[in-house]
């Protein structure tokens, strides 16, 4: 990332809650109380925009991520690239850091100007590779270019439906491997599309991350066939549950889509319902949802704090 610096000079309303946050934390700090007070401080609150720990990867990104790949990512361009340059802006100074995206959506072409003048440090960026190549590493490094960066934080295969998934991306996934060795990637890792190839990520050693289709109500969740696309299709939500625990179990990086059924949840109770079923799941380090506008991100916000708060 040539640019590093956000080019604005005033202070954000973000920026200012946090700044007297922390300064009001040192005066009342825990090390400054009488020891019969700082046993007695309650435990820190959960919240959406926490920094958490993306499995035995040692890689932090906010609780919550921003999905630009709605439709593609048709639903976030739908309003034009500045628009979604804004978005991408608002959803960072509220801190969302975790952005995934993958080489198919339309948002892919427009991520580096979306994240001109962010701190990349800073950043959770995840991506994926449609599909396996003979020049894997060329593919991994038009990743880099396409972002203006010298790393992706996590690349995954993407949209697996096969259970023979590992031997089919075996050339693939060996360059996944050399790249991560030059640090052109930190982590790897698979999103799947059916039980059989979430199984097989599990089973696999080489996987470090899962990006894992979850809600309560079973709605585009992976089941023992391929995805139909059928919108009124419920799966049984166990078989992945238990395939969740398995993978926290082994130290991978849990993270969660479909969160809001594909954006098929239109009425709020349904929302709530399967935020407060993520937010419940101790095995799912962080969540990824699509948005389109501010209220949007600020609803998400609300419904994930108010659940951790009362988990």
């Amino acid at each position: 990332m040539k640019d590093s610096s956000r080019p604005r000079n005033e202070i954000t309303r973000r920026q200012f809650i946090g700044t007297s946050a922390l300064a009001g934390a040192a005066l009342l700090s825990p090390w400054s109380l009488p020891r019969s007070f700082a046993a007695d401080a309650p435990a820190t609150t959960r919240t959406a925009t926490d920094q958490v720990t993306l499995g035995k990867t040692g890689i932090k990104l906010s609780r919550l991520g921003f999905g630009l790949g709605s439709n593609n990512g048709r639903i976030q361009l739908a309003n034009g690239k500045d628009a979604f340059v804004d978005l991408v802006h608002y959803a960072y100074d509220n801190g969302i850091t975790y952005l995934d995206t993958a080489e198919s959506y339309v948002t892919y072409g427009v991520i580096a100007d979306a994240i001109k003048g962010l701190p990349r440090e800073k950043l959770y960026i995840q991506s994926k590779m449609e599909r396996p190549s003979d020049d894997a590493l060329a593919a991994i490094d038009r990743h880099r270019k396409a972002f203006n960066t010298d790393y992706i934080d996590s690349l995954l295969v993407h949209c697996q439906t096969s259970g023979l998934w590992t031997d089919n991306w075996k050339q693939t996934m060996d360059a996944f491997d050399e790249a991560k060795s030059r640090k052109w990637i930190r982590a790897k890792g698979v999103s799947c599309h059916t039980l059989p190839a979430l199984r097989a990520g599990v089973a696999s050693d080489w996987t470090e991350v899962h990006l894992v289709r979850v809600n309560p109500q079973g709605h585009h969740m992976d089941g023992i066939k391929p995805e139909p696309w059928d919108k009124t299709a419920h799966a049984d939500v166990s078989p992945v549950m238990a395939q969740i625990k398995e993978m926290k179990s082994k130290g991978r990086g849990v993270i969660g889509m479909k969160i809001l059924g594909n954006g098929d949840f239109k009425n709020p109770d349904d929302r709530e319902k399967s935020i407060r079923f993520a937010m419940g799941c101790k095995d799912i380090d962080a969540v990824v949802i699509g948005f389109q506008t501010t209220a949007e991100i600020d609803e998400a916000i609300e419904r994930m704090n108010r659940a951790l708060a009362e988990g």
